[in-house]
């Protein structure tokens, strides 16, 4: 399935009234197989799968783009005004935001519903993360991370690092071979392992982590020591074209009196871009 094919479907989708109208000619072959829709599905039933399909991958959306997106498709019940401009006006009320703005999250959130949709078909996860830790000291230039991964198959042998490490002390769980963590044993479905491992980096000032797979809890543990940054901002469900942009803000931290700052995201979504960055020392 191509993923530029169901962008366009799903602009075109959101059009006029929506999954609201008549849906049967403008459901393209993408978005078809992205919902299981079959040639014997009438106008009801193709309704019925779509809007269970976008609503279950927009769950995944941070909460801004996912307002943004039932609104577009007219999926939100109070949100289903025959216009598309109409449900724009609607949803920037709701977020005291303006539908320019409005809209330009609803561009944002076709693109990752499209790329959801996309990795989902195309073949499942072998695996997916309960837990990850990292844990940055800056003065001792290391990085500790624990992982907590769990089979979604049968016989899984191997998961990827969060970082792209080409060598680290491995504390326990398993052995690395280029940023893959081999298991000493295979894992059947459903089977948790738990692996740790410390790594040497470079300075740097940022710590990120963009899942490519499922991921429950990410802990993030920043230490600078004596010398805090003078501003540290958090990513929470970040384009990675968005942090590329010196300009780009998140979140501002506090720095707690022992030069550290904690946090910990839930839920991610795979392809978003999660953690913290911080300015140069004063």
């Amino acid at each position: 399935m191509d993923r530029a094919d169901l962008v366009r479907e799903l602009k075109t989708l959101r059009k006029g009234r929506a999954l609201a109208g008549r849906v049967e000619q403008r459901v393209g072959p993408a978005l078809r197989s992205a919902c299981e829709v079959s040639d014997a599905d009438g106008m009801v039933t193709i309704r019925a799968k779509v809007t269970a399909r976008l609503s279950e991958l927009s769950a995944q959306l941070p909460e801004d783009l996912r307002l943004a997106a039932l609104a577009a498709f007219a999926i939100t019940p109070e949100a289903r005004q025959p216009l598309y401009q109409e449900r724009m006006r609607w949803a920037a009320a709701r977020v005291d935001r303006d539908p320019r703005t409005v809209r330009r999250r609803v561009d944002e959130a076709i693109e990752l519903l499209a790329e959801l949709a996309a990795s989902a078909t195309s073949s499942p996860d072998e695996w997916h993360t309960l837990s990850l830790t990292l844990a940055l000291v800056l003065e001792e230039s290391c990085v500790f991370e624990q992982h907590r991964v769990v089979a979604d198959q049968d016989g899984l042998r191997s998961f990827e690092l969060a970082l792209s490490s080409p060598s680290g002390s491995v504390l326990y769980g398993g052995t690395l071979s280029e940023g893959t963590v081999e298991l000493p044993s295979l894992l059947h479905r459903g089977e948790s392992w738990e692996f740790a491992a410390v790594f040497k980096v470079e300075p740097a000032l940022q710590m990120v982590y963009v899942p490519r797979h499922r991921c429950e809890v990410f802990d993030l543990r920043v230490r600078f020591g004596k010398e805090s940054p003078p501003e540290v901002l958090a990513l929470d469900g970040a384009f990675e074209r968005d942090i590329a942009d010196p300009g780009y803000r998140g979140r501002a931290q506090q720095v707690d009196a022992a030069g550290e700052v904690h946090l910990q995201f839930r839920h991610l979504t795979p392809g978003l871009v999660y953690g913290a960055r911080w300015a140069d020392q004063p």
